[in-house]
Order: structure tokens, then C-alpha cells, then sequence
């Protein structure tokens, strides 16, 4: 698709410039163009200034994250259900057809970026450039597996090999952007005072803070150091004892307050949180037809979790079945709508007088579930959890796109404390990262009462650690799909009407890269393994393994 669009603009500018020739051939001579057509108020690509280019890059990154977080993701890790318009939220069908050009976007900014402030000699700026480059490429790696990587970005240079780009290794991919953030380690070490050029303002995540910065990149260290464990287990554990065991050369993100998260201002539909009321255009059903998965909501239950009602409602109206109503009766009285058996039939009815979740793709019609008297496009089901009203709003102090946390950092180190590959023990880092959430989400306090609670006292268990950072990866489940996929936890299961019978492990290619790119595209889908599950789709499929995967048992 970048090679199309080179094309494109290349045909389309020279098809401006021979029209407006003919137009303006009594007046003056073509060759003048050049001066007609500056824009007075603009500014080239070689003088911009770093600082006008950084705000787009972090912006746009965290949007997008979030949006695989809180939206389809969400549904694939049983997060949250959708009870119309759900198809791809609820069931997989994804429609062969993810487009990535929207990251490639971003990276093209995000190079702009690089390249200016290496030649500014701001190192603040350079520093952070390779940081977002990471986190973007090995995004793009962990969703679609090969990519183009090492000769992506440089249309403008001209050549097939770039108009073309090749599909880099997902191996190589993940070992680039390693070494990429080891980079950046460096170049983020000195104190604020040492660096030049730098706008607090344009740093919408750390507000131009260095340390922050070089704690964000050496938890993206960590990140994919344990993405990588199961395939390249020796690069692995030497990358993350060496983070572990040297903070001072390696500080990383250990407090909530350290988190990387973008916060919205909520003034316009651009810089809101996403499906609030305020902005939407849709009358509200963006946010209305989202509901609490049973999955979460069970557990969470389960475990007295004080994290439930801050992210769900209560149920508007509870249901209560009683054989001793007389028969037909159904009616509403104090919040409670009362049925006899025979108004039930087959139906299951989730009678929680607080929480109920919708289960995973449960029915080709889930607004019908418990009951609901309104199902279909417009439901409003009363019977089942919506998210809190703090989601209808456009901004708010708990409304953040969180990119790394502290919470999933402390987890991380949980699972190679048990492997033996950091200082500490498993216990004292998983409850870190319990308590960590807790904070994030304004709960510290809760915290002692909480982890002594039945489940979630540590038993020692790597399941039990990957379902509290399941937990805690809340409106980002991105990373909670990316750990599934490679421990297999939490168990999760498709339900009965989910394209597949099992959970998705990638995206699909787009067809423009497909038909475009076709040989190095190809290249790349025979590096897939199909499986089972991958059917119809042969090897482009959302079940196809991708390198990370193969020969790993995993999570299937």
C-alpha cells in the first residue's frame, strides 16, 4: 500500500502540474511553478522543528493502541462484549482485511522526526524517536507477524526495493528493535540540563522529562524480552537479568505514577476519550452496545475484585425467577423484574442482583441475552452490565490510554523470578503488580484487604500471575492477548458462535499489500504455519501461526 500510494501521488502531481501549465500557458511559463506553488506559510521537511512533529507521533500511537485495547481486543480476551455491530468484536471476523497503514503513518512522522533532531544534535528528541519506533514496529510485528521493517519508510529514496519494501523476519524484526532501545537507554541517560531543545509541551506523555523517558524504554527492554522467551530463551534471560540486576544502568518503570499513558482533554472529537457521549454522533450507541464480559465479570467476582465497580455498572434491573409467582407473571417492582419459570422456558437467566456479563459470543442475536426486552440494533438491556458512566465521558482522571505500566513491569519480572531470571522473588514482584493496578486505578488503599483474598493470595503459579495481569490490563488488552497467545493464560475459550473454535493468534494481511506487494508479501506468507484452525483462509488466516508461535505448543 505505500508503494501505491508513491505511485499515486507521483501520477497525481504531475497531472496538477500539466493542467495548470495549459491554464496558465498565456500568462507566464511552466518552468515558473515551482515559485507559484510555495506555500508561504509552511515549512519544509528540512527546517521543521522537532518539537511541532513529537505531539503527532505520541497522539497517534496511543490512540491507536487504545483503540485495539478498548475496542476489538477486548472482545478476542473476553474484556467486554458487544450486543450489536459485534461480529468482529465478539466472534473473529475480521474479514481478512486489517489495514496497517495508519502505523506505518505514524512511523513515517515518527522518522521525520528522528532524522530532524539528529541533524539538531537534540539527543532528548533522538532518544525518544527510537523509543516510539520500537514501540510501533514491534506493534506491528506482534499483530501481523513479518512486516516491512528494515527497508520500510524510505518511498522517497526511490528504488523497487523501497518502493517494495520486503517483509522482514519477525525475528529480525524483534531483534532490531532491541537493539533500538538499548540505543535509546543511552541517549535517554543524562540529566534534563544536559539536553537541548526541549518543549515540555510537546511531550504529552512526560511533559519532556528524560528519566521518564529511559524508564519507558527499558520497559519495552523487558516487554520483549519476554515476548521472545519461549524462542530465543538465551538472548532472553541475559537481557532481562542484566535489566533486573542494574538499576541504576537500567531504571525502570516500578510506580503507577510512572506509567506511559497519554491523557485526553476531551475539547473535540480528536482528543476524547473514545464512544464518549459528549462527541458522538451515533446518538450514544457506540458506548451503549458495549457490555462487561461474564469472564471478567465472574472473576472478578469471584475474587471481591475493587476493581469492578470502576469499571461496570450495576445492572439497571435484576432479575429474580420464583415458581412460586403465578404462572405469566413478569413484572417490575423496586428494581427487580420478577418472573415465573414458565416466562423463562429454555432460557438461562443470570439472576446477579449486581453484576451480569454478557457471554462470549454466545448467540448469532447477543442483545437477546437475559431476557432483554428490546433486542436488536437499538437494544438497551437493562438485565446486563454497561461499563461505568465515567466511559461516557470525553476526559476524566482515570480515562487514559495506557501504553506500559508499572503493574505489567512487575508481572513481568513475577514470571522471570520464576524462571530464575531476576533478583527477588515471584511473591514479592506479583504482589507489586497487584498493588500497582490498584494504584493506577485510585485503590491503593484496598490493597492490603485484597491480596489476602482467596485466589488471589499467591499460590505460586504462572497462571495465576497471567490472570491478574490479564486483570490489569484493562481498556489495553492488547498485551493481555499478546501473553495468551504465548502462555495459553488465562484459559479462555471461543464460545459457540465465534468463527473459529479456538481464540485468533494474528491479523490478516491487507489485500492492497497482497495484490501490490505481491512478492514479498508472498515471501512472507509462506513463512506462516497453517493449523487447523486456519481452514478457508489457507495461509493469511487470523489462525495461521506466525514465527513467534511455531514449534511452541501454544496457546493451542
Amino acid at each position: 500500500m505505500k508503494a501505491i500510494n508513491k505511485i499515486e501521488r507521483m501520477i497525481t502531481g504531475k497531472t496538477m502540474v500539466w493542467g495548470i501549465c495549459v491554464g496558465l500557458l498565456l500568462f507566464s511559463a511552466c518552468k515558473d511553478l515551482t515559485e507559484i506553488n510555495i506555500d508561504p506559510n509552511g515549512v519544509g521537511e528540512e527546517e521543521v522543528n522537532p518539537n511541532l512533529i513529537l505531539p503527532t507521533v505520541l497522539t497517534e500511537s496511543a490512540k491507536l493502541y487504545l483503540n485495539l485495547g478498548y475496542q476489538d481486543i477486548a472482545g478476542v480476551v473476553q474484556h467486554t462484549q458487544k450486543d450489536a455491530w459485534f461480529e468482529d468484536h465478539n466472534d473473529y471476523d475480521w474479514g481478512g482485511d486489517q489495514n496497517w497503514n495508519g502505523y506505518y503513518d505514524v512511523l513515517r512522522n515518527n522518522a521525520l522526526l528522528q532524522k530532524r533532531a539528529a541533524e539538531e544534535g537534540w539527543e532528548f528528541h533522538q532518544g525518544v524517536a527510537l523509543v516510539m519506533r520500537a514501540f510501533m514496529f514491534g506493534l506491528i510485528t506482534d499483530l501481523w507477524g513479518d512486516a516491512p521493517y528494515t527497508d520500510a519508510l524510505k518511498g522517497e529514496e526511490g528504488g523497487t526495493e523501497y518502493l517494495f519494501p520486503k517483509f522482514d523476519t519477525q525475528e529480525s524484526i524483534y531483534t532490531g528493535i532491541i537493539g533500538e532501545l538499548e540505543q535509546a537507554n543511552g541517549l535517554l541517560s543524562k540529566s534534563s540540563s544536559d539536553y537541548v531543545g526541549i518543549n515540555s509541551d510537546a511531550d504529552v506523555y512526560y511533559g519532556g522529562n528524560p528519566a521518564q523517558w529511559r524508564k519507558f524504554a527499558n520497559s519495552l527492554l523487558l516487554r520483549y524480552y519476554m515476548r521472545i522467551s519461549d524462542k530465543m530463551p538465551d538472548m532472553a534471560r541475559t537481557g532481562i537479568e542484566k535489566i533486573a540486576g542494574n538499576p541504576a544502568q537500567y531504571p525502570i518503570i516500578v510506580d503507577a505514577g510512572d506509567d506511559a499513558v497519554l491523557a485526553f482533554e476531551g475539547t473535540s472529537s480528536v482528543d476524547s476519550w473514545p464512544n464518549n457521549l459528549k462527541f458522538d454522533d451515533t446518538g450514544g450507541s457506540n458506548f451503549r452496545r458495549v457490555k462487561m464480559c461474564a469472564t471478567l465479570v465472574d472473576q472478578l467476582q469471584a475474587l471481591s475484585d475493587p476493581r469492578l465497580p470502576i469499571w461496570a455498572n450495576r445492572v439497571e434491573v435484576s432479575m429474580k425467577v420464583d415458581p412460586n409467582l403465578p404462572a405469566g407473571t413478569d413484572k417490575i417492582e423496586d428494581g427487580v423484574r420478577y418472573l415465573s419459570p414458565d416466562k423463562v422456558g429454555s432460557a438461562i437467566v443470570d439472576q446477579d442482583p449486581d453484576y451480569v456479563g454478557l457471554p462470549p459470543s454466545f448467540s448469532a442475536l447477543p442483545s437477546s441475552y437475559n431476557l432483554n426486552p428490546t433486542p436488536g440494533q437499538t437494544s438497551y438491556n437493562p438485565h446486563v452490565s454497561f461499563l461505568n458512566d465515567s466511559y461516557k465521558e470525553a476526559s476524566g482522571p482515570l480515562l487514559k490510554a495506557r501504553l506500559l505500566s508499572a503493574a505489567e513491569v512487575h508481572f513481568i519480572l513475577a514470571e522471570a523470578s520464576l524462571k530464575g531470571w531476576a533478583t527477588g522473588n515471584a511473591q514479592e514482584h506479583y504482589n507489586h503488580g497487584v498493588e500497582q493496578s490498584l494504584k493506577a486505578w485510585m485503590l491503593g488503599d484496598t490493597y492490603q484487604g485484597y491480596i489476602d483474598n482467596i485466589g488471589v493470595a499467591y499460590d505460586g503459579s504462572l497462571e495465576q500471575i497471567m490472570e491478574q495481569k490479564w486483570i490489569a490490563s484493562w481498556t489495553a488488552a492488547t498485551e493481555a492477548w499478546f501473553d495468551f497467545r504465548r502462555t495459553g493464560y488465562p484459559a479462555l475459550k471461543a464460545g459457540p458462535v465465534a468463527k473459529r473454535a479456538v481464540l485468533p493468534v494474528r491479523f490478516y494481511y491487507m489485500q492492497d499489500e497482497l495484490n501490490i506487494n505481491r512478492q514479498n508479501a508472498d515471501q512472507a506468507l509462506e513463512r506462516l504455519e497453517v493449523t487447523a484452525y486456519s481452514q478457508a483462509d489457507n495461509k493469511n488466516s487470523a489462525w495461521s501461526k506466525p514465527w513467534l508461535l511455531q514449534g511452541t505448543g501454544k496457546p493451542w
